[in-house]
């Protein structure tokens, strides 16, 4: 569904053009409108009226490109805060020093389903009102139905797959869990990350968490991780 006319609202920025087959076929299917640019010059004269709704960028072939495209949308005027960062497995160790650059990451190749649902979660973080069901620990709270999360009142600004992680936590208290467990659990499928994956997203939900509540995750030596207090016996 991608669009010439730049004037139009709801446009979803695109990097590379043309972009990977799979990427164009998933936000078509899902009913996303949106525009492939080659560059962060094309993608600041195409900007809509109303400036993008949000960003999908492919890292994995052009790297330099996807992050001078991320920096750019990031200094405009009307900064954008909903990018989307497709990188490879290998390539995890990049994301380290740039995670101003981007609110999410997919690796690749990506099953078309987690890809909706990570666009479709940065499209939500306005939130929305309800009675949804909630899940909590102590002063950690979940809102099942709008992904949102907050600790002692205060909202936690989540990427899709760490608001999955934190919610497999809430839900197994005291119960550890291996890195292929929680690949397994939460990814639900094969994920190419292996379990640095698992490694990069405890680490940003701690720093996230806050130095006060961020020992809620804890490490297991040789084995994995817990969440909360660990059971009595």
């Amino acid at each position: 569904m991608t669009l010439d006319d730049t004037t139009m609202t709801d446009l979803l920025l695109v990097f590379p053009d043309p972009p990977p087959p799979l990427l164009a076929q998933t936000l078509d299917l899902s009913g996303h409108r949106w525009k492939a640019v080659a560059n962060a010059a094309v993608a600041m004269q195409q900007e809509p009226e109303n400036g993008w709704k949000g960003a999908v960028v492919c890292a994995d072939e052009d790297p330099e490109g996807a992050f001078a495209i991320c920096r750019s949308l990031r200094r405009g005027e009307a900064r954008l805060e909903s990018i989307l960062l497709l990188i490879s497995g290998a390539q995890l160790h990049e994301l380290e020093h740039r995670e101003d650059l981007f609110d999410d990451f997919c690796l690749t190749p990506f099953h078309p389903r987690e890809l909706e649902a990570r666009v479709a979660h940065l499209q939500f973080r306005t939130g929305k009102s309800g009675s949804p069901e909630m899940g909590s620990y102590n002063d950690l709270v979940l809102n099942f139905e709008t992904y949102q999360a907050g600790i002692d009142g205060k909202p936690l600004d989540l990427t899709y797959m760490e608001y999955e992680l934190l919610k497999f936590f809430v839900t197994h208290p005291s119960k550890v869990f291996t890195r292929e467990q929680l690949l397994s659990r939460v990814w639900g499928y094969e994920y190419y990350g292996g379990a640095r994956t698992v490694d990069v997203h405890v680490r940003r939900l701690r720093a996230k968490l806050g130095e006060e509540h961020a020992n809620l995750i804890q490490t297991v030596r040789s084995v994995g991780y817990r969440f909360g207090q660990a059971a009595r016996w």
